[in-house]
């Protein structure tokens, strides 16, 4: 638990907060998962946050394990991008022209990824997506994309097709407003499972446009590939005539320098971006084969386009970020695993001990605790844990001052911020939730 000089403060002005934001927002909230519908208990309102820790209005503070939900790979309030945002605001928050800034963060994200030979910047992981998706069919002219159950990749509508994040975690199908033609296009398979693609490319021949996957699923937790299972859809969509989306918008950065790809060698068609890329402000990119990526206007026929798209702080703060992660990743990206590798495996030996059924996966530094008793290899058997034991579980750790995402079917991630005095707080935490 929280120590005697840091004991746990009830959320009554957090609650009065999330009050007055129900007088605006649906739910009170911007994002549906913070509204904490799926584990209970009033969410915290955070007044700042610092390296590996959030504090709340009511004067709580916690460990964050989810990190924004993903790109606070440095901690927060990393000083370099906090210095690189206010020089950039100094000059001007927007300029809706080109600026070398743009190019900048670019080269360096050739750098670390060799497969994007071009990109375009876009404000998002879900643009990102849905423009890769409209480039893939206008390189190739066919219709049909193919995605995989659980797998997020943002809410445009041919996308919301049996997707995770949180529309797995409030057991949604789908979503109200998405015509049914609008998503006929959309095959979505068993992840994990190459017989299921080799089907869908013999059902609908030359007709499927691209391969859309997280190369490792991150919403519906932490699903990592079976051995052989992406190189295996390289090779189904090379011979097809498909192009292959590799979604790295939660993995780019954090599993490697290069992402999932370089982790896995595998070699993409394209690649979207997000989260890291823009050091915490919001920043998409997509990118991939020049051949591919020059079927964009003004060069070809395919329209993609964005007011905010390259925004001068969002790039600075990427650029910060990606250089710092360049010039360290020597002693960072060792550090992450071994302190990611202590927390996860630390917990899943507690909930040994207490008999409670747990199934950890991690890759890198990003992992999820499953509370099922058997293996998590695809969104159905991630379906089958325990939802209300993870909620007790998450309302006992955050009342320990320990903050995991709202979610069974959201990843935790762990910051370079964190270090072993973080770890025996997580592990105290766990000991006394679990034993509960």
């Amino acid at each position: 638990m929280q120590s005697e000089s840091n004991k746990f403060i009830p959320h009554l002005q957090s609650l009065d907060l999330q009050r007055r934001a129900e007088e605006f927002f649906p739910g009170g909230v911007n994002s549906p998962v913070r509204a904490f519908r799926a584990v209970g208990g009033h969410p915290p309102f955070v007044e700042h946050a610092e390296g590996a820790y959030l504090f709340d209005a009511d004067g709580n503070r916690y460990v964050d394990l989810f990190g924004s939900w993903g790109p606070m790979l440095l901690g927060h309030s990393f000083p370099p991008a906090v210095e690189a945002i206010c020089q950039a605001a100094s000059h001007s928050a927007s300029f809706g022209a080109s600026h070398a800034g743009e190019a900048n963060l670019a080269e360096l994200v050739r750098r670390c990824f060799p497969s994007v030979q071009k990109m375009r910047f876009v404000s998002s992981g879900t643009e990102a997506c849905m423009s890769a998706i409209r480039l893939a069919r206008g390189f190739t002219g066919r219709n049909f994309i193919i995605k995989f159950e659980g797998c997020y990749h943002g809410h445009a509508d041919a996308l919301l097709v049996k997707a995770g994040s949180g529309v797995a975690t409030f057991g949604i199908p789908g979503s109200a407003g998405v015509p049914p033609e609008t998503a006929q296009h959309t095959l979505a398979l068993p992840y994990n499972n190459l017989a299921a693609v080799e089907a869908a490319f013999a059902a609908h021949p030359q007709q499927i446009a691209c391969i859309l996957v997280e190369p490792v699923v991150g919403n519906a937790g932490t699903i990592p590939p079976a051995p052989g299972y992406l190189e295996g859809l390289r090779r189904i969509a090379t011979e097809h005539g498909a192009l292959l989306i590799l979604d790295e918008v939660m993995t780019g950065f954090r599993l490697s320098l290069g992402g999932a790809q370089q982790l896995y060698g595998i070699i993409p068609d394209l690649t979207t971006l997000g989260k890291i890329l823009g050091g915490g402000l919001p920043c998409g990119a997509f990118g991939g084969r020049a051949d591919v990526m020059d079927h964009l206007a003004p060069l070809g026929p395919v329209y993609q386009a964005g007011t905010l798209s390259g925004n001068p702080l969002a790039m600075a703060a990427g650029i910060a970020t990606i250089a710092t992660l360049i010039e360290h990743e020597a002693e960072l990206y060792p550090q992450l695993e071994r302190v990611t590798k202590e927390i996860a495996e630390g917990v899943a030996n507690l909930a040994q001990q207490a008999g409670v059924p747990l199934t950890t996966n991690r890759v890198g530094s990003m992992f999820t605790w499953f509370f099922t008793a058997g293996p998590v290899t695809d969104f159905a058997s991630a379906s089958a844990s325990d939802t209300a034991a993870f909620a007790r579980f998450h309302r006992r750790m955050l009342e320990a001052g320990v903050w995991l995402p709202p979610s069974q079917f959201e990843a935790a991630f762990v910051s370079a911020a964190h270090d072993p005095v973080e770890v025996e707080m997580v592990l105290e935490a766990a000991h006394s939730a679990l034993a509960q």
